[in-house]
Formats: C-alpha cells, structure tokens, sequence
C-alpha cells in the first residue's frame, strides 16, 4: 500500500544534520569563469522529486551511485525557484538554480547580465543572452537537450519553448512519464551524445529524468494502477533511476574532460499532506527540494 511514513503534515520541518546550513559549506564553491570552457556541464533535473523522500532515500542506501558523488554523501535542501515543471525550467535556464533555505544573498553560478543583480558575484559566470543555454552555445558548447516530461516533448507549441532553447533535443515516447523504464532510455541516449561528441568538443548535457513524476506506481513490485501513487512509489522511482544515472556518471568520467555537474529537483509533490495532492501550490513537500553538485574528472593517467 502506498502510505506516507512521515507525520501528517509531510513538511520537511524536522531538525537534524541534513537540514543544518553545514551541508551547504560541503559543496564546492567553483569559479564558475574558470569552469565554464574548461570542463562539460551536466545539469540532471530529478522531476518532482521531493526532499524528504531523496533524504530518507540517501540515508537507507537506496541511492548508492548518486550518494557516492555527493559531497558528504548528502544532499543539501533548497528552494525551488518554482512550482511546477514550466516555471521551474524557465527559472533555472536563466541562470536561478534552486536556493539555499538559509538567509542570502547566495551568489549564482550562472547568470545574466542585467543591472542590479544581488547575486552576481565575482565567481558567477555572467552571459551576455536571455538564457544559459545560449549562453553556453556562445562559449562553443555543443548543447544537447535529452527530455521527460511534457513540457520537453517537442509537441505543439508549449512542449517546443524549452527544448527550443538547446541547439538539439531528443524525446521519444520511452523517454516519458508513462514508461516504467524511462530513465534506462534516457541514459542509453545520453550516452550515444557521449559517444557521438569529439572529446576536444564541449558538451552542456541537459537531462530531464521524468520517472519520478506520476505516474510512478509501476515502480514499487507488484503495483497496480489501483494502488496509486504515493511516497513509497516516488522512494522506488528514485531507487529504479538511480542505477542508470550512475551509468551516465561514469560515463562523463570516461569521456576523459573534466565535467561540472548539477543534479537537483525541481519541484516537489503533495500524496495528501494537508489535503493536497500534486504540486502547482506553495506548499512545503513542493517548494524544498534536493540540491547538490561536484566534479567528474577522468582518472589520473598512472
């Protein structure tokens, strides 16, 4: 049965190390001006998944491939910058990844160039376009977009603003929400962009992983379309990405550039807490969300 183990409220509102400020000080604080021409960047999107159930994940080993590249083996909890998939994307694309729940100013590791900017810092790089994408484009990246969910289909207007942005996209059928081997599809092609990218040629990889989006109740063993879906199928969603996600890991490490990744969610979503179910609201299991990123580098040459 899909049931959620946490009190009623579901708000991640305990107390304990993974939501002290300390895992944010974890994290590298790269220059961002010496990263962005000098290593491949990999931003990974965990669609709808919810900081409480990628703690509790993390800490049950559950996700031991992306534990094991996470600064402290932890994730740190932020703000998205949205509440749903669009908003989200529309944020982070120009440069608002999700946000330190700590009080700021948290400088950005990417941004625009505008005047005014709070959180431009000397360490940000600062792009002269209306998005990172083409912004990267600029600095000769090749830009490849690999998507999930409908807002990255490329189908009618709307599914074609986002993937617009990147110089190519890919969606296919298995690479969407209603594919119980979703993320499997998206690595195996992911990993043809590796294999099809010259390794003197920079490659912004983005990755929108749709499995942990409903419906996800095809992931727990067993599960049916009556059991619905809940924290435990959103956990088992987590757990089924988690393997081939280190395949696209290592995969960076063999190309043999240096890499900068991002893996962060979104958004969250309601299973009843407080009457809700989904997201689209401003409601705590929506708005904190798991954030980390670290380096990929190729092994040292004996």
């Amino acid at each position: 049965m899909n049931v959620l183990p946490e009190p009623p409220s579901g708000g991640p509102t305990d107390t304990d190390p993974d939501t002290d400020p300390g895992v944010e000080a974890l994290l590298p604080a790269p220059d961002m001006n010496e990263v962005v021409g000098s290593r491949d960047i990999l931003l990974i999107t965990l669609d709808t998944l919810r900081w409480d159930i990628a703690r509790r994940c993390a800490r049950e080993g559950r996700t031991p491939r992306l534990t094991a590249r996470m600064p402290g083996g932890r994730w740190a909890r932020r703000h998205a910058p949205g509440s749903f998939t669009y908003a989200s994307h529309q944020a982070m694309f120009a440069g608002f990844l999700p946000t330190p729940e700590a009080p700021g100013p948290h400088p950005r590791l990417f941004a625009a160039r505008f005047p005014g900017s709070g959180t431009t810092a000397p360490g940000t790089f600062v792009y002269d376009a209306p998005d990172l994408v083409t912004g990267l484009a600029a600095r000769g990246y090749r830009t490849v977009c690999v998507g999930g969910v409908g807002f990255f289909t490329g189908r009618g207007p709307l599914g074609s603003v986002l993937p617009g942005l990147f110089g190519e996209s890919r969606w296919e059928p298995s690479f969407g929400v209603a594919s119980p081997d979703s993320t499997r599809a998206q690595v195996d092609h992911a990993l043809d962009v590796l294999d099809d990218t010259p390794a003197d040629r920079r490659l912004f990889l983005f990755l929108n992983v749709s499995a942990l989006h409903q419906p996800n109740w095809f992931h727990l063993p067993g599960g049916t379309p009556g059991d619905g879906d809940g924290p435990e199928s959103h956990a088992a969603a987590l757990a089924y990405a988690d393997g081939h996600l280190g395949r696209l890991l290592d995969g960076f490490v063999r190309r043999g550039r240096p890499c900068f990744a991002i893996v962060c969610s979104d958004h969250g979503t309601a299973y009843g807490e407080d009457g809700h179910v989904g997201h689209r609201i401003g409601h705590p299991v929506v708005w904190t969300v798991p954030y980390t990123h670290f380096f990929l580098d190729p092994p040292e040459e004996p």
